[in-house]
């Protein structure tokens, strides 16, 4: 009898040849396409930053995925889902979109360099509308591998709301820590923000300070294993993550990620990994 495949989604706030700010891009793009080649079954999310340019990479909408509404802050907010492929690697990448939140041509600042002040809903938004797309795709991860800062409210959602959603009940939680990140601050109230249903304020906690040293903390908390993109971390992002005792994955970039493929398997037929 054959096995079932192991179902891994990648979410990512950047992805080559889409989006190019960090070595994030290169990581999502190679190390999903080394784990299909290893018999993985993938699908990627990331958000559609209004500077990927959609004729050239040839998006286009899915109908039967968008029309959802993300809520927050009690404010409806639509939600439009994209879909490209990587013709090279027969993946397929879906892109969140919402004209509010992404239709500017800036990532993270504007054009003066200054930081966003909707950053900490357009986090929230992503994380949020990343879980409701799978759920709609119909598609249960084994395991939900989130790279960046933007990503971090994702393992706090599978760990509390959707802990009883089939989609996600089973899912293991791998969060990557990298350096690239942000020096200012997002909205003071983040953590009030993020809060869903079925959640309490202790739930966004480690959330609290919103810089982004948090962000990597409240991320871990509700992780049910770690990895070390950079050599260079922050020193107490890098106690908590050896303090938290759960599985990690040092820095190392492996031929063909090798070093992920155990790790991935590790964690999945382990029933012992802790759960936050």
């Amino acid at each position: 009898m054959e096995m079932a495949k192991t179902k891994l989604l990648i979410v990512t706030h950047e992805m080559s040849p889409f989006l190019e700010l960090t070595k994030i891009s290169e990581i999502t793009r190679q190390l999903p396409q080394a784990m299909q080649e290893k018999g993985f079954e993938i699908r990627i999310l990331m958000p559609k930053f209004g500077n990927i340019n959609e004729r050239r990479n040839r998006l286009h909408e899915v109908i039967r995925l968008s029309g959802m509404n993300i809520i927050i802050d009690d404010n409806d907010n639509p939600l439009i889902i994209k879909v490209a492929s990587i013709p090279a690697a027969r993946m397929q990448v879906y892109f969140l979109d919402n004209e509010e939140y992404f239709q500017r041509k800036q990532v993270f600042r504007d054009a003066s360099g200054k930081f966003f002040d909707d950053n900490d809903e357009r986090t929230i938004f992503f994380c949020k509308g990343a879980l409701e797309t799978v759920k709609k795709l119909g598609w249960a991860p084994d395991i939900v591998h989130c790279h960046g800062w933007m990503s971090s409210l994702v393992p706090a959602y599978i760990k509390t709301t959707y802990k009883n959603d089939p989609t996600f009940k089973n899912s293991k939680v791998v969060y990557s820590v990298y350096e690239d990140g942000f020096t200012e601050k997002l909205n003071a109230n983040f953590a009030k923000k993020a809060v869903m249903a079925n959640m309490t304020e202790d739930d966004t906690k480690a959330f609290t300070p919103a810089d982004i040293d948090s962000m990597h903390i409240g991320a871990v908390t509700h992780s049910d294993a770690v990895v070390l993109g950079d050599e260079n971390l922050s020193k107490d992002v890098l106690k908590f993550v050896k303090d938290s005792n759960k599985p990690t994955l040092a820095f190392n970039l492996t031929e063909n990620f090798e070093n992920f493929y155990t790790f991935y398997e590790e964690i999945s037929n382990d029933e012992l990994v802790s759960v936050a």
